[in-house]
């Protein structure tokens, strides 16, 4: 998951409507959903952390550092489950780039070398949208496989970042380099991108400074992350 950053509230106040937040959320963070990472360039929902429906959070309705972004898929699977911020990964509070791994074949799994607490955490911030259900596998009359579910997009996603690389070999020009990044804001998936692009720190720091919001503080020169996440003011920060 992309490590975010959503700065300071652009007002002193709470908001009287959490969805007055959201043109500045999307200005801030990108048409990007805060879990699956999806571009979601219409339909994007201001996203309550801890949920606007549950009776122990009405304070937190209007709260500008409860917000993030959600796509429906997302946002349906959450719900109104009780978020405990202690209890998982947050983009906004931890390296959730450091947490996960992505693979070929459309999965998001714990990272490799977790502790145990850290792998539990893990685990439970993907059951909390759904990131860790299979794919659901829907082809055409052609027989040809349609890439509606979050897996099959992220397969999709490889397919694309693993072409655009071979295509960087083949022209390693900056035009080229223009054009990958071109392709992946408008696509999204930026952990897909970094990892098909893990040996190439010149490329990875065009993602990091190429999709908005994304937590510079999370990547050291080289682009490799830095973990625990630096201290951000925010409850329960700097897990991972």
């Amino acid at each position: 998951m992309r490590p975010v950053n959503r700065g300071p509230s652009p007002q002193t106040a709470d908001f009287a409507s959490y969805r007055l937040a959201l043109a500045e959320l999307v200005s801030r963070l990108g048409h990007y959903c805060s879990y699956c990472e999806r571009y979601i360039p219409a339909g994007l929902a201001v996203e309550h952390i801890r949920p606007k429906d549950a009776e122990m959070y009405p304070h937190l309705i209007g709260r500008w550092d409860n917000y993030l972004l959600g796509c429906v898929n997302c946002n349906g699977t959450k719900t109104n489950k009780d978020v405990l911020l202690d209890q998982i990964f947050l983009v906004d509070r931890d390296n959730t780039f450091h947490a996960f791994t992505y693979t070929p074949d459309g999965k998001v799994k714990p990272s490799e070398g977790l502790s145990d607490e850290h792998r539990q955490l893990a685990l439970d911030t993907l059951a909390l949208t759904g990131l860790e259900k299979p794919i659901n596998e829907v082809y055409d009359e052609n027989g040809e496989l349609v890439y509606l579910d979050r897996v099959s997009q992220r397969r999709l996603t490889w397919l694309l970042a693993k072409s655009s690389k071979d295509d960087l070999e083949t022209s390693p020009t900056e035009g080229m380099r223009r054009q990958i990044i071109r392709t992946a804001i408008t696509r999204g998936f930026f952990s897909i991108w970094m990892t098909v692009f893990e040996d190439d720190p010149v490329m990875r720091q065009m993602f990091i400074n190429a999709f908005p919001g994304t937590a510079p503080e999370c990547f050291d020169a080289t682009t490799g992350p830095i973990s625990p996440r630096p201290a951000n003011g925010l409850d329960h920060a700097g897990k991972i």
